[in-house]
């Protein structure tokens, strides 16, 4: 790609130079930022029935969205003589708040044109006010990687991450020309379309195959690794036939839970190592246990983990939330938001047990058991009544050590298939910002 024939010293250290026709203003000064939804309580949404219902834009639609879709809103009570925000066409909205850094004001903008529409409470509005600035492009230059780590590192927070409208207002935008804006906003409205059709066809291949890891997890858990061997009944109408020789029984039956928890006396200074729910993936994938003393841990820091456990949350079940602990951690603690499951090594192999809970009839059953609509819950006495197979022990090893064998190789596909995600996700960040902030100039490629 080109650069463009001269350049200006902006006057800000870290933007540097841009080009010579470009300038630079804050985004206080080209819009407006307005609240979203005000007084509303949880009644108020999603009641099929209300005559007053209007459509909302959710959190979620902005987080996963360039350009809202018109699919994905949700409904909300709003009587006549409310005063609430309305959202018009070239609106921006921004994620206020955030459990990372990485996705902290981000933005997506409305191009569609709606009759009555609402934010949700949680992101701000923006409207621009300039005749000579494209709201598309400003979302293209906020969604580069300039503004995206510009933004990120303005968040406060512990457990949630908070971003301070002021902050948000001052941002420093780079502006062009508004023709050469409209230039930009076409060129990667068909570059960033390609990338996208990309990611979307490797993210369609890693679910075709972890559905191929799902399926071989549940058929040889449930069947064995000889298909001709006799079957009977369980008894359970979720398992169907099992092997003659297999036996079922309640998980509380193999397995110990929740043995023991940190108490109020602990010492302030014990450094641990901590698991939150959202630190287990819905492939049972761990990560990093992030460090605390037990005085600046969370409250729901308490449950002792060792090798061999198996971690169950018992919220939002529906995540799939489940991790087997396969090496030794010290001082591992994780939320009680887990039920900590211990196996006996006498009736069943641990790695035999985390593929049995991993099951989806087992996960299926247990979100079925769960409490609650928005955030569904299971208590960990009825979590452990939960029942699953027994295999001999000798047969137990032979199914884990062709499984791990197995399992083993779809996972390496989608870590391959994962990376290749990642490339193009940040060859996409990297191209905006290249952009959007002057470093290339696109105004003589030709857009077909």
């Amino acid at each position: 790609m080109n650069t463009y024939s001269s350049y200006k010293d902006s006057g800000i250290e870290w933007i540097g130079e841009i080009p010579s026709g470009w300038r630079i203003e804050k985004l206080k000064y080209i819009g407006n930022l307005y609240g979203g939804l005000t007084g509303k309580s949880g009644k108020d949404f999603n009641n099929e029935d209300n005559p007053y219902n209007k459509p909302f834009i959710p959190f979620t639609n902005i987080f996963n969205n360039v350009y809202i879709s018109s699919n994905h809103f949700q409904y909300v009570n709003i009587k006549p003589d409310e005063r609430q925000n309305r959202v018009i066409k070239n609106d921006l909205f921004f994620l206020m708040s955030s459990e990372g850094y990485e996705d902290l004001g981000k933005s997506s903008i409305l191009i569609s044109e709606i009759d009555e529409l609402y934010l949700n409470s949680f992101c701000k509005g923006y409207r621009v006010n300039t005749d000579d600035v494209n709201p598309l492009f400003v979302n293209y230059q906020l969604l580069g990687n300039t503004h995206r780590k510009l933004i990120s590192i303005e968040g406060k927070g512990f457990t949630r991450i908070n971003l301070r409208q002021d902050k948000l207002k001052n941002t420093y935008m780079f502006i062009p020309p508004l023709q050469e804006q409209q230039q930009i906003v076409d060129y990667l409205d068909k570059k960033t379309s390609k990338i996208d059709k990309l990611i979307e066809k490797t993210e369609q291949k890693i679910e075709l195959l972890k559905e191929q890891r799902t399926s071989l997890i549940n058929t040889t858990v449930t069947k064995g690794l000889d298909p001709n061997v006799e079957m009977k009944d369980s008894g359970v109408e979720w398992i169907g036939d099992i092997p003659s020789g297999w036996g079922v029984k309640p998980l509380k039956y193999v397995a110990e839970y929740n043995l023991s928890s940190l108490g109020n006396n602990t010492d302030p200074e014990y450094k641990l190592n901590y698991l939150e729910i959202s630190d287990v993936d819905s492939l049972g994938n761990i990560k990093k246990p992030t460090k605390y003393t037990f005085s600046k841990s969370p409250s729901r820091c308490r449950r002792i983990v060792q090798k061999d456990d198996i971690i169950i949350s018992t919220v939002r079940t529906y995540l799939k939330s489940i991790g087997f602990i396969k090496n030794e951690v010290k001082d591992l603690i994780c939320s009680t938001g887990f039920c900590v499951i211990t196996p006996n090594k006498t009736i069943i192999i641990p790695s035999i047990l985390f593929y049995m809970v991993r099951m989806e009839s087992f996960i299926s059953t247990v979100i079925s058991s769960s409490v609650g609509v928005s955030y569904p819950s299971i208590n960990s006495d009825k979590l452990v009544g939960v029942k699953i197979l027994i295999p001999p022990l000798q047969e137990q090893q032979q199914i884990v050590d062709y499984l791990d064998l197995e399992t083993s190789k779809i996972d390496k596909l989608v870590n391959i298939e994962s990376k290749r995600i990642n490339l193009l996700k940040e060859y996409r960040q990297s191209l905006i910002s290249e952009v959007v902030t002057g470093k290339v100039d696109i105004r003589s490629e030709v857009l077909v």
